[in-house]
């Protein structure tokens, strides 16, 4: 396999995984079975258990749809760089208001972490991918004037 085919075929593992990672994390603990700590998180803010309880299945079908975004946009920064703000946002918001969830298995600075490592890797092999084919491309006009020196 190509050096490029490499590149490629690492790039879409990590968007398949960060899609179905979003995804998962979007259908099972919002949707599917609602998570009693995703109906906390809401509550702490001030929201009443009926309201809290819709809050979390919004926020699932958000994360599912966003989970998408990395199916769509292949060769996209911007959506690593949201998942990386995003992501970094949600362990704060988790810091503060449900911060004995950061001890449990599984928690969310494992998960988050992991996820923004992706992205980060995933950037820079978007960088990679860009270098090397602006590096395999013949300036622009050089071959018009190694014709002329010919002619």
């Amino acid at each position: 396999m190509s050096p490029k085919a490499q590149l490629q075929t690492t790039q879409r593992l990590i968007q398949y995984s960060l899609a179905a990672l979003w995804i998962y994390q979007g259908l099972i603990p919002k949707i599917l079975f609602q998570s009693a700590g995703e109906i906390q998180i809401w509550q702490s803010i001030g929201f009443e258990p009926t309201l809290a309880k819709i809050c979390v299945a919004l926020s699932g079908l958000l994360e599912i749809l966003f989970g998408g975004t990395f199916m769509v946009w292949h060769k996209s920064r911007i959506v690593h760089q949201l998942n990386i703000a995003g992501l970094a946002g949600l362990l704060l918001l988790i810091t503060m208001t449900d911060p004995s969830q950061l001890s449990s298995a599984f928690n969310p600075v494992i998960m988050n972490s992991a996820m923004i490592i992706l992205s980060i890797v995933a950037l820079q092999l978007l960088d990679l991918n860009r270098t090397l084919a602006q590096s395999t491309k013949p300036a622009c006009g050089a071959l018009p004037e190694y014709n002329k020196k010919d002619s």
